[in-house]
């Protein structure tokens, strides 16, 4: 089924109005609401920079908290040491997933309340360390009805404890205006480093680059943040970065990732390059039609098959008003688990205080004002 970009846009915005006014509770407390975030990749600010501006302009204050600082991506981020953390002053501690980094911050930050927030794929199996961190959790989010379902398992809590907000880089969303002929070739990471692990693929997806090359098409490179630049130097680089490149775009051919839902709400058909070693979540995939060999990545070009509308919504998540619904998300998870939080006596461990969610529609995103369901602590 065809799509075009006014029925999809109308589609994932019907009710996300709502989602983007703040409470009357929330406007009346004016004191300075302090996030950290800990991300699955333990130098990721691009997973959270979307928010920065959206926070500072609310009289919050936001920062990743890292290994160290040797590593600064220059996106407007703060970034602050683990040691550092626990003089910041922060309300709350936002954590990506349950890997490795964001369990050390967590257990370094043992006095903060802690909210799981989904801002990057993951794949549908429960993290080792999960259940050692589980019971810290005050609330889940996600960025669509898709990606919650992988969360949830990731966590091991129950999919209707993780209430959706959208993805925070699409309130941004450009306007797309496809030039013929254009191609944008969308990169991984190819070597793993001490900021990041890796994904394969990069030798067909530049074997295909080459070959539309070949073909006559403008290639245009949009690479991920950590990418080595220079293993593209034959190619033309999309310097604004790979979802704004994308609104130029007759077609994106990428390795599948995180900003696969970005490009496809944007309205660019997608190709994507499997590998045997390459772990992606279905969702993922399936906004994309899968290549394995560069004559097939030709034919997928010249196709430009587009996923249907109403799938599209449950892999992208409702538009508009995400920054507001995540960051008031976080707010009223803290306020929550602060009013719920029983008086403890000096020896006795303090119990998890558990919020059952609403019931919800799957295709309603929650509203700014929704207290956050509180996930439950183990098996």
């Amino acid at each position: 089924m065809a799509i075009t970009r006014r029925s999809f846009m109308e589609l994932l915005t019907f009710s996300a109005a709502a989602g983007a006014i703040s409470s009357p509770a929330l406007a009346a407390d004016v004191r300075r609401f302090s996030v950290l975030a800990a991300t699955n990749e333990p130098y990721g600010s691009y997973h959270i920079a979307s928010m920065v501006s959206y926070v500072k302009r609310h009289g919050g204050r936001i920062a990743l908290v890292s290994p160290d600082l040797g590593h600064r991506m220059g996106d407007g981020v703060d970034v602050i040491t683990v040691d550092q953390a626990a003089g910041w002053g922060a309300d709350l501690l936002v954590v990506t997933g349950a890997t490795p980094w964001p369990i050390t911050v967590i257990k370094h930050l043992d006095s903060l309340p802690v909210v799981a927030s989904s801002l990057a794929y993951l794949n549908p199996m429960e993290a080792e360390g999960a259940m050692s961190v589980r019971s810290r959790l005050v609330g889940a989010t996600a960025q669509s009805s898709a990606e919650s379902a992988v969360f949830a398992t990731h966590w091991g809590i129950p999919r209707h404890d993780i209430t959706v907000v959208g993805n925070p880089q699409l309130d941004d969303l450009p306007t797309y205006h496809p030039e013929e002929n254009t191609v944008l070739v969308a990169t991984s990471v190819t070597h793993q480093s001490e900021t990041g692990n890796c994904a394969p693929g990069t030798d067909l997806l530049m074997k295909t680059a080459e070959a539309l090359h070949n073909h006559g098409y403008r290639v245009r490179v949009g690479l991920h943040p950590r990418e080595d630049p220079s293993l593209w130097s034959n190619f033309e680089i999309a310097t604004e970065g790979t979802v704004r490149a994308a609104e130029t775009a007759k077609v994106v051919v990428g390795i599948p990732g995180s900003v696969f839902p970005q490009i496809a709400a944007l309205g660019a058909p997608l190709v994507g390059i499997t590998d045997d070693r390459l772990h992606v979540p279905d969702y993922i995939m399936s906004v994309a039609t899968p290549v394995e060999t560069v004559e097939q990545a030709l034919t997928a070009v010249r196709a430009g098959r587009r996923p249907a509308a109403q799938h599209l919504r449950s892999v992208v998540g409702p538009l508009g008003g995400s920054r507001a619904r995540l960051w008031n998300y976080w707010r009223h998870a803290v306020t929550s688990a602060e009013s719920t939080r029983p008086a403890q006596s000096s020896d006795t461990p303090p119990e998890p205080s558990l919020t059952p969610a609403p019931p919800r529609s799957s295709h309603t995103p929650p509203a700014a004002h929704r207290l956050p369901a509180l996930p439950s602590t183990g098996r």
